[in-house]
């Protein structure tokens, strides 16, 4: 089997999630690493045994025997260097957000389309095999969900990452959190979303955006969502489902999975890992192989960049 040769831009903590997934896939080789310390990239290429090194992108794309490159970027970014991994002739996957913009997105999905090449998004939720077992359940008619509540919790009153190290650029509870919640519950539900709502609160004086809110969602199916994000929470951190139906209630937290009495349900066989960030690297990976679309294909995210744009439009009102 001829390995798939990747590269990988972004050495911070989720870059390094990325690596820690890909190597335990066979016939995966990342060959190229970016970042924009260099002392730092090659610190981590040394750790993973990477051979090239720099801190642009377009010196990996210029490398012929690239096939794919997975960006684990800056948001801001996103768009515009999936385009230039596109027109590079390189698959991509782009960790979430797949843009900052709805025009942004529907650019990057337009010109997938034309080239015939893999183009997948980040969106994890649909990986965890917690939230899988659940979409199992629906999928076989046996759990019809009635409503998500989800909290999205952090305590990020400065510019730092998940390591806690200073970030260069300024995340965003709307375009990036919320988009994991919104992409959810539309596939969870099998419809599309027919109502959005949001609320937020006061915008944070230095970093310019609102670090808390609040959002209603409407399936055409009748079910609905709640959605709390912050980033003032001063614990416990990270993201909680509970998901309410005509059967059963279960609780996901990442990869985790618990009935309404948390008493926790076995998950460890509806995927041949527990890790959701290897399972998303095993999708892109076999459907370069397979000539196939990915689940989270950036086609079949766009609908939730519509929402976000839509919700971005009622707040700025």
């Amino acid at each position: 089997m001829k390995p798939i040769k990747i590269a990988l831009a972004g050495a911070g903590a989720f870059g390094i999630k990325h690596l820690d997934g890909l190597k335990l896939i066979d016939g995966v080789e990342v060959i190229s690493l970016v970042g924009r310390d260099l002392d730092k990239t090659r610190e981590v290429a040394s750790r993973y045994g990477i051979a090239h090194v720099s801190a642009d992108l377009a010196d990996s794309l210029a490398l012929p025997e690239v096939d794919a490159v997975i960006l684990c970027t800056p948001t801001q970014m996103h768009a515009e260097q999936s385009i230039a991994c596109l027109r590079a002739g390189k698959h991509v996957q782009v960790e979430i957000p797949l843009a900052d913009s709805l025009a942004g997105a529907q650019a990057v999905v337009e010109l997938a389309r034309s080239s015939g090449l893999v183009a997948m998004c980040g969106h994890t939720r649909r990986f965890n095999p917690s939230h899988q077992y659940v979409h199992q359940q629906i999928v076989a008619g046996q759990f019809n969900l009635q409503q998500l509540d989800v909290q999205t919790y952090f305590f990020r009153r400065s510019n730092i990452n998940a390591l806690g190290e200073a970030r260069s650029w300024t995340d965003h509870l709307l375009w990036h959190h919320a988009a994991h919640t919104v992409d959810l519950f539309a596939y969870q539900c099998g419809s599309p979303i027919v109502k959005a709502n949001a609320l937020q609160g006061p915008i944070h004086p230095v970093l310019g955006i609102a670090m808390d809110m609040s959002i209603q969602l409407k399936a055409a199916n009748g079910a609905i969502c709640t959605l709390s994000l912050s980033f003032n929470n001063n614990g416990p951190l990270g993201t909680y489902f509970r998901y309410i139906g005509d059967s059963a209630t279960y609780l996901a937290r990442y990869d985790d999975l618990f009935t309404g009495k948390e008493e926790k349900i076995d998950v460890s066989q509806v995927a041949v890992s527990m890790n959701g960030i290897e399972l998303q690297d095993r999708e892109f990976i076999a459907a370069i192989r397979e000539v196939r679309e990915p689940n989270s294909s950036v086609a079949q995210v766009l609908p939730c960049y519509q929402v976000l744009h839509d919700l971005s439009l009622q707040l700025q009102a």
